[in-house]
Parts: C-alpha cells; structure tokens; sequence
C-alpha cells in the first residue's frame, strides 16, 4: 500500500499545563512497585481493557503490531499456570541460576512460589508475534517477517504498566524461565512467544516492598 498521510495536530496546551501534566504523571509514575502479595478482590474489565488499548497504541516497526495480549481470569487455567510456572522457577532457583543471580535476587525477597499467578484479580499473558501468517488464495499459509517484533512489544508492555499503574492498580512482571508452557496452555498458534507474564489487581493488606532506591536523575540523564 502506497504512503498515505494524514494531518496530525496535539491539543492545544500551554507550556505551564505541559508542566502541571508532566508532574502529575511523574508523581503516580513514583509510586509505581512490583507487588507479589494481592488481594483477590475483582477490578473492573474496562480498566483493563482500556489500559491495553493503550499499550496497542505504541509505535511498532513497520506498524506491524506484533503483539496479543491474553487476559486470564479462569481459576483452572490460572492454577495450571501456577503448577508450571513454580515447576519451573523452583529449578532455576534450585540449580540454573549462578550464584550471583541469586545474590543479586537475594534483596528483593523473591523465590520459586509465585501465589500472585492465582490470587491476582487477573494475569495479563503478553505475547510477542515473532512473525506473521497470511492466507494466500490457494489456502497455503505464508509468513510475513517482522521488524523489531521484540523492541515493539517492549515498549507496548511499558504503556500498559504506565496505564495499569495510573488507573491505580498493583503490577508486577513476571517471566518464568522457560515460558514454552505458556503458548499451548492458552491456546496461542505457534508463532507467538511469550514475553511477560503481568499478574495485575488491588495489594494484599499486608502486602509489603523490598527497601530499594531509584538510581538519582544525574546519574541516569545525560544532556548534550
């Protein structure tokens, strides 16, 4: 299809609304931590069905958009998650991880159980598009290549963190190693990957955080 360009015009804003904006989504964005304790109390479908709608919104390479998002409430299928996700994760931390990945986890307080797969009001499932299948006319599948498929669905799983955390919801990304399981468990065709794993509800009451810092500005920002 040939370039077809549209107009495209921002919102009128002045610079002093630009600032109050900027603030105001930094100040929601600080609060923002991974949570592993969750209270199984339900959220609203369309939070999030608005957050993704969101995150499908994100630049990709050649607009291919290669990127599903699964969103899982089912107890079974989520139970069935668990028991693969601990199976794995209970092996790495057993004898795949080297010593100074456990050290560098060791802060953060996490191990193998992972009680958030089921006790999330949902799991957010993110998949990448490794590349894309067409019908042709005679019925044959072909793959269509994908451009930056991963870098594409990296910064749509950024949107939709931004979008869940701002609704005021509780996240956490989480990516058992392997993930092969996650594809056949929910029915995904076969050039689909996983690329996270986003258990996302309301903390548990006596939910708590590892006692980290952010790296300061002038250390992370570099102007030229």
């Amino acid at each position: 299809m040939p370039y077809q360009p549209l107009p495209y015009r921002l919102p009128p804003m002045a610079d002093a609304e630009r600032r109050e904006a900027s603030a105001r989504f930094l100040d929601v964005m600080r609060g923002r931590r991974s949570v592993r304790a969750f209270a199984p109390d339900p959220v609203p479908m369309e939070v999030i069905d608005d957050a993704i709608r969101a995150a499908a919104s994100g630049p990709s390479g050649a607009n291919q958009q290669p990127w599903t998002f699964v969103v899982v409430t089912d107890p079974e299928l989520r139970r069935l998650m668990r028991e693969a996700a601990e199976a794995e994760e209970r092996k790495s931390y057993e004898h795949r991880m080297a010593p100074e990945w456990l050290e560098a986890l060791e802060p953060l307080g996490t191990d193998w159980r992972k009680p958030h797969i089921t006790d999330a009001a949902c799991v957010i499932v993110v998949f990448e598009r490794v590349h894309g299948l067409e019908t042709d006319a005679d019925g044959s599948a072909r793959k269509v290549k994908h451009y930056y498929a991963r870098e594409s669905v990296g910064i749509a799983v950024g949107i939709l963190l931004a979008a869940l955390t701002h609704a005021g919801l509780a996240t956490l990304t989480h990516t058992p190693s392997p993930m092969g399981f996650l594809g056949p468990l929910l029915g995904r065709p076969p050039n689909e990957r996983a690329f996270v794993l986003i258990p996302v509800g309301l903390p548990a009451a006596d939910a708590t955080v590892p006692d980290i810092q952010r790296r300061p500005l002038d250390d992370v920002l570099v102007h030229r």
